[in-house]
Formats: structure tokens, C-alpha cells, sequence
């Protein structure tokens, strides 16, 4: 879970926003850019198979280093260049980092 500045869809400004770094390590050491999904706190859609909801009550949520109740939104997904990733505020285990795999090829339609 990373903080970065994410360009509006309008190309109209920015927000810094939470995001997960989606990308493979590999190419996340080698390129001046990251893929990453957004983390939005509207958790209406959180049953549908491109959401991940993150809940911070929980020992998963707790090591996100979100704020609030939030959902992983796999639909949304955005190139940025490194220099505008801000820090980063926690992480996600290995046990949600796998449902985020599967909200990912729902939103890709992958096998």
C-alpha cells in the first residue's frame, strides 16, 4: 500500500490517494513506472469480484495502513511514474494480496 499522486480520469489535476502496487517486483526494479489499483473508501460495491474490501478492525486491515474501511478497486487501475508514489503506508498479506490476484482477473476477465 503505497500514498501517490493519481491523475483524475480527465486528465483535470490530481489527488493524493492510497493505491496498491500491483505490479511484479521484477518489473518494479527495473522500470520508472508502477501499475497500481485504486483504494477508494465507498465500499457499496465491496461483493462484487473486482472489489476487495479491507477492513481495518482486522490484524489485515491494521497492517494496511488505511484509515478507514476501504475496498481495493481492481477496475480502476493506474500507470504512474515512481516519483509520484509519496511513501508507503503498509501492506497486505499474502492471503489478501491472493484475492486481490483474483479480483484482478475478474476485472481483466483472465482465466
Amino acid at each position: 500500500m503505497v500514498l501517490a499522486e493519481l491523475s483524475f480520469a480527465s486528465a483535470a489535476g490530481a489527488k493524493r490517494r492510497p493505491a496498491l502496487v500491483v505490479q511484479n517486483d521484477r518489473d518494479n526494479q527495473r522500470l520508472v513506472n508502477t501499475i497500481v489499483a485504486q483504494i477508494t473508501s465507498v465500499t457499496h460495491r465491496s461483493g462484487e469480484p473486482t472489489q476487495l474490501l479491507i477492513e481495518v478492525a482486522t490484524p489485515d486491515g491494521q497492517q494496511s495502513g488505511l484509515h478507514w474501511d476501504s475496498v481495493v478497486n481492481c477496475v480502476n487501475l493506474f500507470t504512474v511514474e515512481k516519483r509520484k508514489v509519496i511513501r508507503k503506508i503498509g501492506e497486505l498479506s499474502a492471503s489478501l494480496m491472493q484475492q486481490v490476484d483474483d479480483c484482478l482477473k475478474a476485472a481483466l476477465g483472465l482465466p
